[in-house]
């Protein structure tokens, strides 16, 4: 495949936010400013707690399927690659990668036979999304980590999703997970979550690369980043980390982790967290803690390695940090 020069778009964007004229300028400014060819837009589903059987994606807390078939279009008319990852979160705050049960169904406790009930409804509807806009993968859910032992369940919705949706099907597994993961044989594409310490990538893909030996696969990242405070670089994935604005440790951490994937032929690509459809002031920039990259240095890091490499097999990236 193509290789991916990805951003995540306004992840779990609630009701009205994605059909506002400003989230149409944000995407724009997203292809101009980092050169992006392919844009992943992640629909929320909503269940109160990690013990929670009901997933819900018609309430308020989700965008309308209508504000996201114009997203859809909005994007293909400037000509990016359009992903689905329909995700779930719980209400309570609590992370997603939670989400567990008894292994074995017990009366008057819940159930993982009913949350996947719920779960498969959540993920073939957005499939019909992805399918009647053309979209060209549909990655089927993020970071569930308690639930991936259920192997018979997830082969049962890969195949679910594929009588509805036929382009390929991926699965984003969390950071530190991929070889956890015994069923990718029955996805066309690997991806996980790049969230790994400034100095540890090589490490980590040498890991990583076994894997997808393994199974034979094409892999890359569909989520990857770092937020601009002090510390982040060296915990990327701790999104609660407070403390002085870093920018150039956000910078240094996207040269090290795109170096060291230039390096792996087997990487397909990368999508990084993340891209809001609300930018703010980019005169405020430096002074932000967050993963977003609109106006800091890594901005302009991701556009150049993105240059170099989209439409190539995989990418080249020279490291200009000091």
């Amino acid at each position: 495949m193509d290789y991916i020069c990805g951003m995540t778009f306004a992840p779990f964007a609630q009701r009205g936010e994605l059909g506002r004229e400003a989230a149409r300028e944000s995407l724009r400014l997203m292809k101009e400013r980092t050169g992006a060819n392919l844009v992943i837009f992640v629909p929320g589903g909503v269940q109160r707690t990690p013990q929670s059987e009901e997933i819900l994606f018609d309430t308020e807390a989700t965008a309308a399927d209508e504000e996201l078939k114009g997203m859809i279009a909005c994007a293909r008319e400037l000509g990016l690659r359009v992903a689905l990852k329909p995700t779930v979160n719980c209400a309570n705050g609590e992370w997603r990668a939670y989400i567990n049960f008894f292994d074995e169904d017990v009366p008057c406790e819940p159930k993982w036979s009913r949350w996947f009930d719920s779960y498969t409804k959540f993920q073939l509807h957005y499939a019909g999304i992805a399918e009647e806009c053309g979209c060209e993968m549909f990655i089927a859910g993020c970071e569930m980590v308690m639930s991936e032992r259920r192997e018979q369940e997830w082969r049962r919705l890969i195949s679910d999703i594929r009588q509805v949706y036929h382009g390929p099907v991926s699965y984003n597994t969390d950071k530190y997970q991929e070889h956890n993961v015994k069923w990718w044989d029955c996805v066309d594409v690997i991806s996980a979550s790049g969230y790994y310490p400034i100095g540890d990538w090589e490490n980590q893909l040498d890991r990583i690369e076994a894997v997808v030996k393994k199974f034979g696969k094409p892999f890359f990242f569909a989520e990857a980043g770092c937020m601009s405070v002090e510390g982040s670089s060296l915990v990327p994935n701790d999104w609660h980390m407070a403390g002085r604005a870093a920018p150039g440790e956000q910078q240094a951490w996207f040269e090290t982790m795109l170096a060291a994937c230039a390096k792996r032929p087997w990487i397909e690509g990368v999508a990084f967290w993340s891209w809001g459809a609300g930018l703010y002031p980019e005169g405020s920039a430096l002074e932000r803690t967050d993963y977003e990259i609109y106006g800091k240095p890594a901005e302009q890091t991701v556009r150049r390695y993105f240059t170099q490499s989209a439409g190539s097999a995989s990418g080249s990236f020279r490291t200009t940090t000091k």
